[in-house]
């Protein structure tokens, strides 16, 4: 009994841990889109290298996501976590050391160790608590989005005061608790004995279509979101409605911890299956639409179903690397689904910006996303089945 209960406190210190590694798989990222304008002004920045403090971290996700799936099955998932955690900490507080150059340096090299913590956190659910897959993910990933909430919508209002205005400092606030869950997973939690894990290939099966599938689709959900925050001071200050971005950033972000929850609850029936998918980013689709095209609040107040959707679909999508593989192939799964996912994620909003640009309206970002999701949807119906 002692022993059990001994587990069961070792599980929960886990989950606890691993959660705190979630914040940082964007908690870093979203710190950019309010900080922008301040940035931009002080270093003089376009449209497109505005934008891209935002998605230029995803990019490095592709880059890096083999790499990290490697590194797992050389030293183990979590190692890797812990030591991708200090990079996220040691370079995010870099982004505010100098001008442009050494900005986009050290956000490259965030985004390097944001890739190394995606694979490993769903490596070590099969390996730590493999009975809890499905809980353990939907903790992980509350995580990851509770950072996405904190890192937009507190910035603002609370962090950059308590920085007395200075960007840098902001930034670094935020970065530098990385570091606690690194310690805690290094030192503190001790992996089970005797769970048999897969020591599979490290590299994804690229001539497999579910790989292909799960990040084209993980790609779309995340083009709407990224794309979504990247130009929304933009587009509202176009329009002068610059003091609505404070309200918006909450909507979009806020929202993401409803999508989280409900979640929870869904993800059992919903996950693996195309109708909830297809449905939730069509949604996102018309809300984002009707933003760009209708001003003022009643536009402002579409932002909310499409943050809930862009958040409930990449819950979806997240959760199931370690339903269909286990062990290495977990990690080789998800790094292929998360390299392809994260080139769509810098590109498809990148091209928005040079639409916008070109153009000279800051709302015709938005086609580049649109246009995208409508052709990634129909691959949904291929997912294979999941055991419920």
């Amino acid at each position: 009994m002692a022993s059990t209960r001994q587990q069961k406190h070792a599980d929960l210190l886990t989950l606890l841990l691993l959660w705190g590694a979630g914040l940082y798989l964007r908690l870093t990222v979203m710190v950019a889109p309010p900080l922008a304008p301040l940035i931009s002004s002080e270093l003089n920045l376009s449209q497109t290298a505005t934008g891209a403090l935002t998605t230029f971290p995803i990019l490095m996700l592709a880059v890096a996501g083999i790499g990290a799936s490697w590194l797992i099955s050389r030293i183990g998932a979590r190692y890797t976590l812990c030591i991708a955690l200090l990079v996220v900490a040691a370079s995010s507080s870099a982004r505010g050391l100098g001008d442009a150059t050494p900005l986009f340096i050290a956000t490259a090299i965030m985004g390097i160790g944001i890739a190394g913590i995606q694979p490993a956190l769903p490596t070590l659910l099969t390996e730590w608590i493999p009975e809890r897959i499905a809980f353990g993910t939907a903790v992980y990933m509350n995580g990851m989005l509770i950072g996405e909430v904190l890192g937009s919508t507190l910035t603002l209002p609370v962090v950059l005061p308590l920085a007395d205005g200075d960007w840098r400092l902001a930034i670094l606030m935020w970065s530098l608790p990385a570091i606690i869950p690194a310690v805690g997973l290094w030192f503190i939690v001790r992996p089970r004995k005797n769970v048999e894990v897969d020591t599979g290939s490290w590299m994804p099966a690229w001539n497999e279509a579910l790989v292909w599938r799960l990040g084209i689709l993980l790609g779309a959900s995340g083009s709407l979101f990224f794309g979504t925050n990247a130009y929304l001071g933009t587009v509202l200050t176009g329009r002068g409605e610059g003091e609505l971005l404070s309200m918006g950033l909450i909507l979009l972000n806020g929202t993401q911890l409803l999508a989280s929850l409900l979640m929870f609850w869904l993800s059992r029936y919903w996950i693996g299956r195309a109708g909830p998918i297809i449905g939730l980013m069509a949604l996102g689709l018309v809300a984002l639409t009707f933003f760009v095209v209708v001003p003022g609040i009643p536009g402002l107040l579409a932002l909310a179903p499409a943050g809930i959707s862009a958040g409930m679909v990449l819950i979806l999508m997240v959760g199931l690397p370690p339903v269909y593989a286990v062990g290495n192939q977990t990690a080789a799964l998800a790094a292929g689904m998360f390299g392809i996912g994260a080139i769509t994620n810098f590109l498809i909003p990148l091209l928005g910006g040079v639409v916008a640009d070109l153009t000279n309206i800051p709302g015709m970002a938005i086609i580049p996303i649109v246009l995208y999701c409508l052709v990634a949807l129909p691959l949904a119906r291929g997912l294979p089945p999941v055991p419920r």
